[in-house]
């Protein structure tokens, strides 16, 4: 604990720095796989630190290497670095500069914290047994998503363990939480075409009304989780989008739906599916309209491997008191830091992130979402704790 309080000691000496760099990072944001701009800043400091760094790895990802001083085990710690297509709405001097696009879910702080950890190990490297691979992730906010680029281009090689940060809006500042095994969904989306015969409103018996046709097939869907799936499986099956028509008094001959799925089980995961497609299938054919389906299979859940999980958990509660630790229910939100946990065991968990202040208590992809600056320092420190419990006696 004492290496850890020193070290600590640094990271707060570089507090208003790495508050700047987040700022820096939200009021110039890039989309999922245009993050030029954004990379060619994070590997600058990273080389400005000592580190071995790769750039372009699986996109515009960047990989950097700690060497220890002494043989060890290699852990891995990542953080992602994309933006939103979202209108910043807040009022604060470091709000957006590119119209339409955001950080909205806290990846400028999550970049930030780790480039903080980076530069502070750095330094006591020789102390250290083992190594360390710091994974600067590009476009986890646009499925495919960069993880699986990356790990295809080496960046879990010789890694044993992987272990990733989320900034959490709807956790108070001080709380950090994370569950074992299937903690987060697997994503996946659908878009569907309804294809009727158009005409005029006034005689809807010569046409095949589309309109009518989704708002059957949309009413079969929600019956899937409700009627097909065991109540005791998790499940989400959502239609975002209806598009259809152009005039009042004329009927669409097209409409598209589009849709999420949100699983834990991979057997479920086939079996929604398939129901979707069925249900598709006999309402169109029922009402005599065509149809075709886009089927995307998303991000597979996040899975916490028990023995890292028990590990965080050990280390906030030491570093920060039994109250900090925080046991979550599973979420149906998804992660691309899944793909790395289905390579190597690992756990990702959530920092909290919110304050009293109204300004900290929007969710995630909301256009005035913003954090308590404060979280960024209770990041890394720990990722500085779970670097000395692996690296050091």
């Amino acid at each position: 604990m004492r290496m850890l309080e020193v070290l600590y000691k640094e990271l707060v000496k570089s507090e208003d720095e790495i508050i700047g760099w987040r700022r820096y990072l939200h009021q110039n944001p890039e989309l999922s796989f245009q993050e030029t701009r954004t990379a060619r800043f994070i590997a600058d400091h990273l080389k400005s630190f000592g580190l071995e760094v790769k750039e372009g790895v699986g996109g515009n990802g960047i990989l950097a290497y700690l060497r220890g001083g002494s043989e060890g085990p290699t852990i891995a710690f990542r953080a992602d670095f994309d933006a939103l297509p979202i209108q910043d709405e807040k009022d604060v001097p470091y709000k957006s500069q590119v119209p339409g696009v955001m950080h909205a879910c806290g990846h400028d702080g999550h970049t930030s914290a780790l480039l903080g950890v980076a530069r502070v190990l750095s330094n006591v490297r020789d102390q250290l047994k083992g190594n360390i691979v710091f994974i600067f992730q590009h476009a986890e906010e646009l499925p495919p998503g960069g993880a699986k680029g990356m790990i295809e281009a080496g960046a879990l090689e010789g890694v044993d363990a992987v272990y990733g940060i989320h900034l959490a809006s709807d956790l108070p500042l001080g709380k950090i939480g994370l569950k074992e095994g299937p903690a987060m969904a697997a994503a996946d989306a659908f878009t569907v075409h309804i294809f009727g015969k158009g005409g005029h409103g006034a005689m809807p018996h010569t046409t095949v009304d589309s309109i009518v046709v989704g708002c059957q097939v949309v009413n079969g869907l929600q019956q899937i989780v409700s009627r097909r799936v065991n109540p005791i499986q998790p499940a989400v099956v959502s239609v975002g989008v209806f598009q259809a028509g152009n005039a009042f008094n004329v009927i669409a001959d097209k409409t598209k739906l589009q849709g999420t799925v949100r699983t834990f089980n991979k057997t479920l995961r086939s079996e929604i599916e398939a129901e979707i497609r069925t249900i598709i299938a006999g309402i169109t054919s029922a009402y005599h309209a065509g149809h075709e389906i886009e089927y995307t299979n998303g991000y597979p859940p996040v899975v916490n491997a028990p023995e890292e999980t028990a590990r965080v958990q050990r280390l906030i509660s030491s570093v920060y008191g039994e109250e900090a630790l925080l046991t979550l229910d599973p979420q149906m939100g998804a992660e691309d830091f899944a793909y790395y946990l289905e390579q190597r065991p690992g756990a990702f968990f959530h920092v909290g992130a919110r304050n009293d202040d109204e300004r900290t208590h929007y969710a995630h992809h909301h256009p005035r979402f913003d954090i308590d600056e404060r979280a960024l320092l209770i990041s890394g420190k720990m990722f500085l704790s779970l670097a000395l419990d692996y690296l050091t006696d």
